[in-house]
């Protein structure tokens, strides 16, 4: 799920702001990701929050990498 939009309508009984849900993430993982949405109006939320590069990012790259090397 990307943004602020898709979280809300996804996970309405999740009443916490989009940067708690997405630090969250083990909680819904594998079945959903919840992730920032990719707009260059969220530099600063990705300069505020480096835990998301540093920790959620390998783990979705990994598990990329898993799915599109499946046959």
């Amino acid at each position: 799920m990307i943004g602020q939009y898709a979280l809300a309508y996804h996970l309405p009984n999740e009443i916490v702001s989009l940067t708690n849900i997405v630090q969250s993430w083990q909680k819904y993982w594998p079945q959903i990701l919840p992730l920032p949405h990719p707009s260059p109006r969220n530099n600063l939320w990705l300069k505020r929050n480096p835990w998301f590069e540093k920790d959620l990012i390998p783990v979705l790259q990994t598990q990329m990498a898993k799915v599109l090397s499946q046959k």
